[in-house]
């Protein structure tokens, strides 16, 4: 730190006059203070605990000097006086210096730009207290509660917000009022499933097999299986309906065919918060969380019992209540309506009535140290004072796009002997996957089984058309699998296979490993809810209001160690620790696209080089650059397209060209050492050394969605 001013909050707060580094503004008990800090740079956090004697051990990499500063205190005013080197690092030993008293407890932050993205960011005060104990001096927490008091609650004699209570305080609360265990055996059926959760008042319960147990103690219990949800059992029904099955028979179906399988069941721990629990289940939509300590499941939480935690049982019932609270809002008059639809959704809906459209790019870069025989170099000095590589055969990525027609689900069976009108419908599959370039260390060539992977989706969906009902993606990466494994074909990649349902408007996919699917869309700021809005940029200044509408979920068993589809000529016992999985445990979801959107399916070589801001920036310069949007105006697009010109063909000549622009980028990125890559700035938070790009092949399907087919083929 080399300046450091610190005044009352009453006084003119003023900056500090250090030399080098960025501006940040800390808060403290009773005063506000700057720091202005040199980079790259070291925090020391200091509390009230802290003595004279107090020491810190630092590990810096060498070589690094250690500054030490004291500083004291008077009338609430925190006055530096020294500020002298204590220490040169010269290894990489933890080094022991001491800590001067400091009455007040000050957490330093700095804000890195991403020009200096290869030092870590550093805690915000918030997740610094969440983690640290609770060893404030009166007067701060006195300002705490004066800041906090709205959304406080008391716990234990200490006061805390709701989202930093543990999830353990909950679950006891819970378990404290009514004890009902959330469990059901694997081979109930759903009737039985259903008649569990209404007279249990569960959200979800735990799937056992009451044959097998973990240990002698939980000989009752049974082992965990799996979960299933109040959602999932809907579901069951749902699919047998549309299978046009009888009530009966969908109801004595058995939970354990059905369920969510232990391998994919998110869980939380005791220690986390509600604050992290529902940031989990907003981000993976889901409705309940198992808790689980050491080996066992504790409980379920669910969204429900986080707010009831937040609500005393006398603010429940009593006459006080029942007037402030319900009397005015109990009960709908007879003459009671739905709205119209709102200004600015009409438009969309209008389009809701007729089918949407795609056209699809492709583009594809290989590698750029790749070699020919299939070696690869690390960097350019391995590869040699050549040209990089261009040619997509030497690529380890494949992919396929292709459209078709199948039978409608809602219609009948398909059947020849079925005495209904069976319709069918176009639909557009695609799919990309990419090969794991460390089989090549055991002979193998890591291009054959990605390749083969994607042949046989194709060749399956071939087979199916006109013939069968719409596959879901997930059964096409499944089958496909199996073939390859039936060809004894050695290796793994990560798969990605999506469908295009142009009638119900919906993209349903099925992502196992590291690639996936973004959907940009434009999304009036006027209009739009809170969350979506941009607030950093004013509205004067904004190109457009283009956003990330959809991320899909990728899956990996540690950094840069993603889930994968994989054959070693033999069939592997499923672990916890194996990275091979199959297509049951691919992350499987559907997205409600509109006209206009940009959708993005691609492989890691793009997501670990550009930014996802930064793809849709560029997705943006493509559509400005061909007018499908000008200056941003949304309503105007939506004229155009009310007045027939939906521009479609140029569409359709077009959208080869933002597949390449980012497969551009990506290669550009990954060879740029002096900007650090999402993949680069994520290595650093898992503790791994890493600057600049990724090198590595890059697959980016471009899909634009339109309201009219094109006159020539997608492709």
């Amino acid at each position: 730190v080399t300046d450091f001013t610190c005044i009352d909050k009453g006084k003119r707060e003023k900056e500090s006059k250090g030399k080098g580094g960025r501006l940040t503004k800390t808060h403290m008990a009773s005063t506000s203070s700057f720091v202005r800090a040199r980079t790259p740079l070291v925090v020391v956090k200091a509390s009230s605990s802290i003595t004279h004697s107090s020491t810190a051990t630092l590990r810096l990499r060498p070589p690094s000097t250690c500054y030490v500063s004291s500083y004291t205190s008077k009338n609430g005013l925190v006055k530096r006086s020294s500020c002298a080197p204590s220490s040169t690092i010269a290894s990489k030993a933890p080094t022991t210096v001491g800590l001067s008293t400091t009455l007040c407890r000050v957490n330093y932050t700095m804000n890195m730009s991403r020009a200096f993205s290869s030092v870590p960011d550093w805690k915000t005060k918030q997740e610094a207290e969440d983690n640290e104990p609770k060893q404030a001096s009166a007067s701060i927490v006195h300002s705490q509660q004066s800041s906090d008091n709205e959304n406080a609650h008391k716990l234990g004699g200490k006061y805390t917000r709701l989202s930093q209570v543990p999830i353990s305080e909950i679950l006891k609360a819970k378990h404290t009022l009514r004890w009902v265990e959330p469990v059901i055996c694997h081979t109930s059926t759903v009737k039985t499933a259903i008649q569990t959760c209404i007279e249990g008042n569960l959200s979800g319960m735990m799937v056992v097999d009451r044959d097998e147990t973990t240990s002698e103690s939980s000989r009752e219990r049974g082992r965990v299986v799996g979960m299933t949800t109040s959602r999932d059992l809907l579901r069951m029904m749902a699919a047998g309906f549309k299978n046009n099955e009888g009530a009966e028979e969908v109801m004595n179906k058995t939970v354990g065919n059905f369920m969510t399988p232990i391998s994919q069941v998110i869980y939380a721990r005791p220690e986390e918060t509600v604050g992290t629990c529902r940031a989990i289940m907003a981000k993976l939509g889901i409705k309940c969380l198992p808790v689980l300590s050491h080996g066992r499941v504790e409980g379920l939480v669910t969204a429900r019992d986080m707010s009831d935690y937040g609500v005393e049982a006398k603010d429940r019932g009593g006459k006080k209540n029942y007037l402030r609270d319900i009397s005015e809002r109990v009960g709908l008059s007879s003459n009671t309506s739905m709205a119209e639809p709102p200004t600015y959704l009409r438009a969309h809906l209008a389009l809701e009535q007729k089918p949407l459209f795609m056209n699809v790019g492709v583009a594809e870069m290989p590698h750029p140290f790749k070699t020919g025989g299939g070696g690869c170099g690390m960097n350019a000095r391995d590869f040699g004072p050549r040209d990089l590589t261009t040619d997509p055969d030497m690529s380890e990525d494949a992919y396929f796009v292709m459209e078709t027609e199948m039978v409608d689900n809602n219609e009948g069976s398909g059947s020849e002997d079925e005495d209904v009108v069976v319709t069918k419908r176009p639909v557009v599959y695609m799919g990309v996957a990419d090969g794991v370039g460390s089989w090549r260390e055991y002979g193998v060539d890591p291009r054959e089984f990605s390749h083969r992977l994607m042949e046989e989706c194709e060749n399956l969906l071939r087979e199916a058309t006109n013939k069968s009902r719409v596959i879901t993606p997930s059964t096409v990466l499944a089958n496909a699998f199996e073939r390859v494994k039936e060809e004894n074909i050695i290796g793994s990649s990560t798969a990605c296979v999506g469908l295009f349902d142009s009638v119900r408007h919906q993209l349903h996919f099925s992502n196992l490993g590291d690639s996936g699917i973004i959907v940009l869309r434009h999304i009036d700021s006027n209009v739009a809810g809170a969350l979506k809005r941009d607030r950093k940029t004013p509205r004067v200044q904004r190109k457009s209001d283009i956003r990330i509408a959809f991320v899909s979920q990728q899956q990996l068993k540690s950094f840069n160690h993603p889930f994968q589809l994989g054959w070693t000529g033999e069939d592997i016992a499923e672990s916890d620790g194996s990275s091979f999985k199959t297509a049951a445990d691919s992350c499987a979801s559907s997205i409600h696209v509109r006209r206009g959107d940009i959708i993005l399916m691609a492989t890691d070589g793009l997501f670990d080089n550009v930014d996802i801001d930064d793809i849709a920036e560029i997705a943006l310069e493509w559509e400005q650059r061909n007018g499908f949007i000008r200056g941003g105006d949304i309503s105007a697009r939506e004229k155009r397209w009310a007045a027939g010109a939906s521009m479609t063909d140029l569409s359709c000549e077009k959208v080869t060209e933002l597949a390449e622009m980012l497969c551009i980028k990506a290669r550009e990125n990954s060879l740029d050492n002096s900007v650090d890559s999402p993949f680069a700035i994520l290595a650093k938070e898992n503790d791994i050394m890493w600057s600049g790009g990724m090198p590595d092949d890059c697959t980016v399907i471009a899909m634009h969605i339109v309201g009219e087919p094109a006159h020539k083929s997608i492709l």
